[in-house]
């Protein structure tokens, strides 16, 4: 049982805190895999936006940096916010508690989207051209998707080499829509912003 606020009737709940690592590994692998596909996703955008409009791999640095911090964090809030909403909208129904602690989970978006989001960026900053930048990101990015979607069955019922290729597939899918977007931007405008 979960305490009441004042006014409101004492409710109970389905929430089990996980013990041990694999528990744990399975109780947060949604904001896990979330905030990683995420950070990878949308941090190798911005590499291959700046590519694909013909910027520098230090522009590529500062915006992805830049990107790390603000979407890391509004993910993490973000998913704090979901699961407050969610976990009130169930208390409004008069149904058990699902998730106890939405901060964790939040929390476990953030460092998730910024640590394996971080990965893109590693070319940026040995101030390789922009072409061996956006070429070695991208190997970093495909080879990291890949390993995030494989070790998500060490804790599912999804067989390794399957989970891999999925996560893969979709990110080669989100990152070729980027590098078009930012040459269809730059044809429009021009290069040399």
């Amino acid at each position: 049982m979960t305490a009441a606020r004042p006014g409101l009737p004492v409710r109970s709940s389905n929430h089990q805190e996980p013990h041990g690592a694999v528990a744990t590994a399975r109780h947060y692998i949604r904001d896990v895999v979330y905030g990683a596909n995420d950070g990878l996703i949308t941090t190798f955008a911005v590499v291959a936006s700046v590519a694909g409009g013909g910027l520098s791999s230090r522009a590529a640095l500062i915006v992805g940096v830049a990107n790390l911090l603000a979407d890391g964090l509004s993910m993490g809030v973000g998913n704090y916010l979901s699961i407050r909403s969610h976990e009130s909208a169930l208390a409004a129904q008069n149904r058990p508690e699902e998730e106890a602690s939405p901060a964790r989970h939040g929390l476990a978006t953030f460092l998730a989207f910024v640590t394996i989001g971080a990965v893109p960026l590693i070319p940026c900053v040995f101030g390789t051209t922009a072409s061996e930048t956006f070429v070695t990101s991208a190997a970093f990015t495909f080879v990291t998707l890949f390993l995030i979607g494989a070790m998500r069955a060490t804790v599912t019922v999804d067989r390794w080499w399957r989970a891999g290729v999925e996560m893969l597939a979709l990110g080669v899918i989100v990152a070729a829509a980027a590098f078009g977007a930012g040459a269809i931007v730059t044809a429009l405008v021009g290069p040399g912003l």
